[in-house]
């Protein structure tokens, strides 16, 4: 400890670090050239200049504590980084197995037989929804006697389309009678996406792009009544149901993972005589359409009981119509298409109804 006294002031002989032996020789210094000033200015200098050096001493402490822990979190972010490079080979290498064969032209279907497995878990968790609208137009199954693959979003022409998942572009195309302007993306998770009636495609085939990405811009081109994008999910050309996937009301996914689940498969050489099994994700052999209601029938090796019945909106209908029509309740109309009994049905819309 510092003595001090009238006319001098004693340091410690054993000196702890070359800052203090540096600020003694300073502290004389100033004593010396200043001998006038009063004893309470001596002992203020002196405490403010220890208090300085305290304070760098501590600092100097803190900073040889940090660097072992620096280094420390160094190689927690090289493992983390090695993980998640590991993670995308593997990811990668399980959708090459998935998809034996990669082309630029086909958009649902392949040149040769697909092994499809019974069940097969996709992590939707990296993902993006592809446009911020949350009104849909026209939901996925029957319509007007043919199925409805995907989905119709409103959007309006410029609007910007974003990629749902990571992946890599596989078809940029376009057909006047059909999708119109429209790209096909196969995902890291086993899943390929559909976007259709664009106005401007962004991307090029064989391109990578991450989830969230501009592909594309809304339009109304191809076979399509109003500015709106059409959106297909697709597993090993087998079309889900996009609503069980993303809820674009909440603007969220579903859930985290989605278990595709096979049923029976079709022997039929025309791939159009297939149909989808809306409740269970799956596919089966042809069934008859009845036009009149848009009730879908299977055939006799299937259960009525396993398929969604739909219907769809004509002039004049009301929910409480379709309601007595379809010996069901109109709070049941609206749990089952996210509507509210005030909702006004436009004719050509497609309700569930059990």
């Amino acid at each position: 400890m510092l003595i001090i006294t009238n006319k001098k002031i004693y340091f410690p002989k054993k000196i702890f670090s070359l800052d203090v032996f540096l600020c003694e020789t300073q502290i004389l210094t100033l004593i010396e050239a200043d001998m006038k000033l009063d004893y309470p200015r001596k002992v203020g200098m002196l405490i403010a200049v220890l208090i300085t050096l305290s304070l760098n001493s501590f600092a100097q402490d803190l900073i040889a504590r940090q660097a072992p822990i620096d280094k420390t979190f160094k190689k927690i972010d090289s493992l983390v980084l090695r993980k998640l490079i590991i993670s995308e080979s593997i990811s990668s290498s399980l959708v090459s197995d998935l998809y034996p064969h990669w082309n630029n032209s086909h958009t649902k279907t392949f040149s040769s037989p697909i092994d499809i497995p019974e069940k097969y878990s996709i992590d939707l968790s990296d993902f993006s929804m592809p446009t911020a609208s949350k009104h849909i137009t026209s939901s996925f199954g029957p319509r007007k006697g043919r199925i409805h693959y995907g989905i119709d979003i409103k959007v309006y022409t410029g609007d910007t389309i974003v990629a749902a998942f990571g992946g890599k572009v596989r078809v940029v195309n376009s057909e006047r009678r059909g999708y119109g302007k429209y790209i096909v993306i196969r995902h890291n998770n086993g899943l390929e996406t559909l976007y259709a009636h664009l106005s401007k495609q962004l991307v090029n085939e064989n391109q990578e792009v991450k989830a969230g990405e501009a592909i594309g811009l809304g339009g109304n081109t191809g076979r399509s009544t109003g500015s709106h994008l059409h959106f297909e999910t697709r597993f090993l050309g087998v079309a889900i149901n996009p609503a069980k996937i993303f809820d674009f009301r909440l603007q969220d996914i579903v859930a985290d993972r989605y278990v595709f689940t096979k049923s029976k498969i079709s022997t039929q050489k025309d791939s159009h005589s297939m149909r989808i099994n809306i409740k269970e994700n799956t596919y089966t052999a042809k069934a008859e359409t009845n036009t009149n209601n848009n009730i879908v029938k299977s055939d006799s090796n299937n259960n009525n009981e396993d398929f969604n019945q739909y219907h769809m909106v004509k002039r004049g209908d009301n929910l409480t119509r379709i309601a007595k029509t379809k010996a069901t309740s109109i709070s049941q109309l609206c749990k089952l298409n996210g509507i509210t009994a005030k909702t006004i049905l436009q004719p050509g819309q497609i309700l569930r109804y059990s």
